[in-house]
């Protein structure tokens, strides 16, 4: 019990260190932003080209082309979400899409994780164990329903955000099962060791390099 309680306490310290450095990366001013995702994409990259070479060590270059595709787009499409889709616009309005494509992630990980330890039987996925077929969808119900909460709350376009979170929760779940398929094929329980609890930098950030893409769509066609 006292090992367990220690794993708590490490996994709890280790997330609110990282959502402090997150909000202030997302919050604080332009700079801040920018900073925060270049250590995301560089600490990404090094963790993948990690995998990779587990994976194949002697063809590990013929995923590099997949490996911008994966990382380095995302990151040049989140920026351009931050600084040059809505140029006219203050900068407040300019951090809400990138801060809630993040909330939304979250909100779908925590509430996934809580209804399927709660009412879970299903398993949604052979590649993932942990994940249930009642957790993935309680998970994505309730961070719907909490971004549409958040955006009635804050006078936000209600239609507008939940679709940001539906697309959020759907494809953040779909990076996560891809990461961790590439994680049994190199035969690696973490992708690093950066968090205590949580693992590396793919662990952290899996769902939003498969969010982002789809959200930026959405916005770039619909929203702008």
């Amino acid at each position: 019990m006292a090992i367990n309680l220690q794993i708590f306490k490490t996994r709890a310290l280790t997330a609110i260190v990282f959502a402090v450095i997150m909000l202030t990366g997302l919050l604080w001013n332009q700079w801040s932003f920018i900073i925060l995702f270049t250590i995301i994409h560089f600490g990404c990259w090094y963790e993948y080209i990690k995998l990779i070479k587990k994976i194949n060590p002697v063809k590990f270059k013929n995923y590099i082309p997949a490996g911008f595709l994966y990382i380095s787009l995302p990151v040049v499409l989140i920026l351009y979400l931050r600084y040059f889709v809505f140029i006219n616009a203050s900068d407040n309005i300019n951090k809400i899409v990138p801060c809630m494509i993040i909330f939304s992630i979250w909100i779908n990980d925590t509430m996934a994780y809580i209804v399927g330890s709660m009412i879970g039987k299903t398993p949604f996925s052979k590649i993932s164990a942990k994940k249930t077929c009642e957790g993935t969808i309680g998970g994505a119900v309730l961070c719907v329903v909490v971004i549409g909460l958040i955006s009635l709350w804050n006078h936000f376009n209600i239609l507008s955000f939940t679709v940001i979170a539906a697309i959020s929760a759907v494809f953040g779940t779909l990076g996560d099962l891809l990461e961790s398929k590439l994680k049994r094929m190199a035969g690696v329980k973490d992708s690093g060791s950066l968090m205590p609890g949580h693992g590396g930098f793919l662990d952290r950030f899996d769902s939003l390099l498969i969010a982002i893409p789809f959200v930026f769509l959405y916005v770039y066609f619909f929203i702008r």
